[in-house]
């Protein structure tokens, strides 16, 4: 499909058209091979970790039941976009259909939602297991935690809903190629040639009554946590304390930062070279999946030995 002229009022595009590596069509084959080593690693991971979990009754706990959230969500966002990742790269499949291309956004935006809410729930996790140890087992109940995790899916569904219908209203007579290898609602909503103030003003309400006010509580919750760590009389107990705390950290950070950096080059960097927001764009989707169960499973002492003793049933592992 041709792209469409600029003014162009008269005639409505049915599809998109997604974008790999601009001026590198010919490598994408290469490309691609990275890319299918990281969606591999991706699922291999996070089934290891749902595996492990569901396996091993003494880690049906509520640090690991959260856990096994962040692994399923992460799963979730791989799947959402392979693929037309991977269409792009292999078969050179740059047409996604508007119900698609909606569809693709709606559980990608959905799903990163969901992220956040579960990272706030493992801050809330921590900062209950050192702040009031114990009431430890009071609060976080199984049933509380079943109840926690409808409440983030359903919050995301209901802010993430009306994404699809906002855009399906509008006309893109300007063009129909998107910058990126999958949906996003900032940039369709850039390719409007309607008014779109309605889902500006949407869109950044839903960021700061999700993204911002769950990242806030984090770090509030930190502050409590740090300071309870830093009244703890003995130095070996600080430092464990702190050791329980430092996967989450990781994850937060995994997931906070490359999710600020798309935004503010979306909105404010323009000028910034092309490559730089198709790069930021697969960090920030891929990242966080890749990285979260590597992270945990090198620094959480349960999961790390269970891991090797599938691996190796034979042998005994002092880690």
């Amino acid at each position: 499909m041709s792209l469409l002229p600029v003014g162009n009022t008269s005639f409505d595009p049915t599809t998109f058209l997604l974008t790999g590596f601009p001026g590198l069509e010919y490598a994408h084959r290469w490309i691609s091979l990275p890319f299918c080593l990281i969606y591999m690693t991706v699922i291999l991971g996070n089934c290891t970790i749902l595996h492990v979990i569901r396996t091993d009754s003494s880690m049906h706990q509520p640090m690991y039941y959260f856990l096994s959230m962040l692994a399923l969500t992460d799963l979730g966002l791989c799947l959402s976009t392979l693929p037309t990742v991977l269409g792009i790269f292999w078969f050179d499949s740059r047409e996604i259909p508007f119900n698609a291309c909606f569809a693709q956004l709606f559980f990608i935006h959905s799903l990163s939602l969901v992220e956040s809410s579960v990272l706030l729930s493992m801050a809330f996790d921590r900062f209950v297991a050192i702040c009031d140890p114990l009431r430890y087992g009071s609060i976080l109940t199984t049933q509380r935690i079943l109840k926690m995790g409808l409440a983030f899916v359903s919050r995301s569904f209901v802010l993430i809903f009306p994404l699809p219908f906002l855009l399906r209203r509008f006309q893109y007579c300007r063009t129909n190629v998107l910058s990126h290898s999958y949906c996003l609602h900032l940039e369709i909503m850039k390719l409007a040639c309607s008014d779109i103030i309605v889902n500006h003003i949407y869109g950044l309400t839903v960021v700061a009554f999700t993204v911002g006010t769950d990242s806030l509580l984090i770090l509030i919750s930190y502050i409590c946590i740090l300071k309870t760590v830093l009244g703890i009389a003995s130095k070996e107990g600080r430092r464990k304390a702190f050791n329980t705390c430092v996967s989450h950290i990781c994850a937060v950070l995994l997931f906070y930062v490359p999710m600020i950096g798309l935004s503010l080059i979306h909105r404010f960097g323009e000028r910034a070279p092309h490559i730089v927001h198709i790069l930021m764009s697969y960090v920030y989707l891929l990242a966080p999946p890749l990285m979260n169960p590597l992270v945990y499973s090198i620094k959480t002492k349960q999961i790390r030995q269970r891991i090797f003793k599938r691996l190796c049933p034979k042998k005994t592992f002092q880690l």
